[in-house]
């Protein structure tokens, strides 16, 4: 009998201590993976401010765009104060309803602009398309009218105001890692970087701007990316993870404007 209760009492240990070993992996386990680790795809973000246009006397003129502009629009190239992504600007008046643009980098072109206004000119329908890759991005955008356009100038003409935007998937995903040393993205594009958290800054790789990121863990659900051209600060991303881990929220601060966005990226299955 006493061998009996030994053998049993033997086994008892054994799972007792299967138990504890397990229990003692299993937070390795769970706390191992980041909730930034993984496949996420961006909320579309409209443009919080209207947008002017002038198209008159043969001048182009844009503000509120990504840069503004002040070009002739005579279908030719045009140098302007280069950027990262272009140094030259093209523009185009295809008829009454449509304008074209084309901003190109060194020859290359970089971006297409399509617009097109409605028959009743109250909706503007502007279609860019993205080459500074091999796989073009398509942005799809429908604005409306705020201001009408003064005479004698072109349909474009007037204030807008964005309220629907579309971006091919292609230009709307990103995977994410992070490890208690660094943290690194990469889109299907083929754009990635991997910074340490050392204060340092890495490129990102197939970039034609050069881009520059600086990674800072604020806590293990809140990170911190720093972006740099030709040593200039140009923005900085706080994103922040939900609980839940299907969520990443972004606050966007654009340092050569000023301005901060809000958005999210959601987890991709």
């Amino acid at each position: 009998m006493n061998r009996r209760y030994d053998v049993e009492h033997a086994a008892l240990r054994l799972r007792m201590k299967v138990l504890l070993i397990l229990l003692l992996i299993a937070p390795v386990g769970s706390f191992a993976q980041s909730p930034f680790d993984g496949k996420w795809v961006v909320d579309p973000v409209l443009p919080q401010k209207p947008i002017e246009f002038l198209l008159a006397q043969g001048t182009f003129h844009c503000s509120g765009c990504i840069v503004n502009v002040d070009v002739k629009a005579d279908g030719l190239d045009h140098k302007v104060p280069a950027a990262d992504y272009w140094d030259t600007l093209n523009v185009q008046a295809l008829d009454s309803h449509t304008v074209e643009i084309t901003a190109k980098k060194a020859g290359k072109t970089m971006l297409t602009e399509f617009d097109e206004i409605s028959p009743d000119g109250e909706t503007l329908t502007q279609l860019v398309t993205d080459t500074t890759e091999a796989d073009p991005v398509t942005i799809e955008t429908l604005f409306r009218r705020l201001e009408k356009p003064p005479p004698d100038a072109h349909l474009i003409s007037g204030s807008w105001h964005a309220y629907l935007i579309h971006r091919s998937d292609n230009g709307s995903v990103i995977t994410y890692k992070c490890t208690p040393q660094g943290f690194s993205g990469e889109t299907p594009l083929g754009e990635k970087f991997n910074a340490r958290f050392d204060g340092k800054f890495y490129p990102v790789e197939d970039d034609p701007g050069h881009t520059l990121v600086s990674a800072k863990m604020l806590n293990p659900n809140e990170v911190e990316l720093t972006h740099k051209r030709k040593d200039k600060i140009v923005s900085v991303s706080r994103m922040t993870a939900d609980p839940d881990g299907k969520t990443l929220h972004v606050v966007f601060e654009n340092k050569d404007t000023g301005a901060a966005t809000n958005f999210d990226f959601h987890r991709q299955p």
